[in-house]
């Protein structure tokens, strides 16, 4: 491994008098050079090339990204469906435990799974009014928001709902539109209190298929914001499950356009799994989050969304942990090791369908926290002191390390007082670090 370089003056040493570096702006002058002018006429000139990256890539969001996003067809949806998940979560555990043993293959980190299953098992939550719910007639689809938005309230002021909540609404395609729109405007009259949105709450805009449905949706946040009597912004994901969202009809990435084109409402880039593969033609068994073709896609959103503040979500998988113990931990295995790989690769959050699949969501996460925390807590502590180190680690990996230890701290993975000990480091410095204060 590379060695830094030792800092002579750091280590006592006196520093090398006899090599003077020449100082650029003297050398400049010397030739004729108005160095200060120049500066001047550059500024000028990149004045708003300079306003520009400001306003288009603004850096990470600040706050919490949820692990994953849980989505419930809206008839199925009431107020005790996050503990109720924790607890049938739990059950799957107990009901085949030497099957989720082999696949954890640490008690320790079974235990901090258990643990938050029982305090925290859904952490972002979509009441799903689109492929979840399907096509039913107005008055039913009426009574379902009217419900779901009284029951989402309801766990709110109990206390029970988690961290982050939303709906999805229809698409924009002409066949749904109406109907996505009159479920988005009723569920946000009822739920909407006093004019605020609850606190992490988004709609996701799925099936996007142009820019111009991006720049439909924040025409439609404006004015139902207005009617409403919004006084928070309404921002909402975009679900990147059509083709055309990856490549448009003139060659270009349109989900790159769809990020500048949402006015700073767009929150998350959410992958399509199914959607995406069908419309690609892939065969039903081989539509999967880690088909080459997925991984084209997501690479695509990566890019898109680098630097701009909108966050990223893979996939799910449709292979659900349920019937006997074979099946049950050949399902498991599968999502455990789709969900290490999309946080290998830099996806911090995936769809969940089923209770038994929160086990493995929370196992794998846990344990990618968990196993790369040793190094990252060492890299911090030494760069932040100064110290000589195995690592020449820049700003942008220390960065990268204190968003990693902050991601854990979120969701549980990492306890605050041992991190904050290893890393030297309290939890606002190190969302200072990661630019996310």
């Amino acid at each position: 491994m590379p060695t830094q370089p030792t800092d002579r003056r750091a280590h006592g040493a006196a520093p090398d008098t006899d090599r003077q570096a020449p100082n650029p702006s003297t050398a400049l002058e010397e030739t004729g050079v108005d160095v200060a002018a120049l500066a001047d006429a550059l500024d000028e000139r990149l004045r708003d090339a300079d306003a520009d990256l400001t306003r288009r890539f603004p850096g990470p969001r600040a706050g919490r990204q949820p692990v994953h996003t849980v989505y419930v067809p809206a008839d199925r949806y009431d107020a005790g469906l996050t503990a109720a998940w924790g607890s049938e979560a739990t059950a799957a555990i107990d009901l085949h435990h030497d099957e989720f043993a082999r696949i954890v293959g640490d008690a320790a980190l079974e235990e901090v799974v258990r643990r938050k299953l029982a305090t925290e098992p859904v952490e972002d939550l979509r009441i799903d009014f689109e492929d979840g719910y399907g096509a039913r007639p107005d008055a039913e689809e009426d009574t379902a928001v009217d419900r779901a938005a009284r029951e989402l309230r309801s766990s709110m002021e109990q206390g029970t709902a988690p961290p982050f909540t939303g709906i999805r609404f229809k698409s924009f395609e002409v066949p749904t539109r109406r109907r996505g729109l009159r479920t988005l405007v009723r569920f946000l009259e009822q739920i909407c209190e006093e004019g605020s949105l609850p606190t992490g709450f988004v709609v996701t805009l799925p099936k996007v298929t142009s820019v111009d449905q991006v720049e439909a949706m924040v025409l439609a946040a404006e004015r139902i914001e207005a009617g409403v009597g919004l006084t928070s912004p309404l921002g909402f994901e975009i679900q990147v499950e059509t083709p055309q969202s990856i490549l448009g009809p003139d060659g270009t990435a349109l989900v790159a356009r769809m990020v500048h084109a949402a006015a700073g409402r767009c929150t998350g880039l959410h992958y399509g799994t199914y959607d995406y593969s069908a419309s690609l033609g892939i065969a039903a068994e081989f539509q999967a989050m880690d088909h080459p073709a997925a991984d084209h896609a997501k690479s695509v959103m990566q890019v898109a969304a680098a630097e701009t503040g909108v966050r990223l979500s893979d996939g799910s998988t449709n292979v659900i942990p349920v019937g006997g113990p074979e099946s049950v931990a050949a399902a498991w295995a599968l999502h455990h090791r789709l969900v290490g790989r999309s946080l290998a690769r830099g996806y911090y959050q995936g769809w969940d369908l089923h209770p038994a699949q929160l086990p493995t969501r929370y196992a794998a996460a846990f344990s990618f926290y968990r196993k790369g925390f040793e190094s990252a807590a060492t890299r911090l502590h030494d760069y932040v002191a100064q110290r000589e180190s195995a690592f020449m680690d820049e700003p942008a990996t220390a960065r990268a390390l204190a968003d990693f230890v902050l991601r854990g701290l979120d969701c549980g993975a990492l306890d605050e007082d041992d991190a904050v000990r290893r890393c030297g480091l309290a939890r606002s410095g190190l969302a200072r670090l990661a630019r996310r204060a």
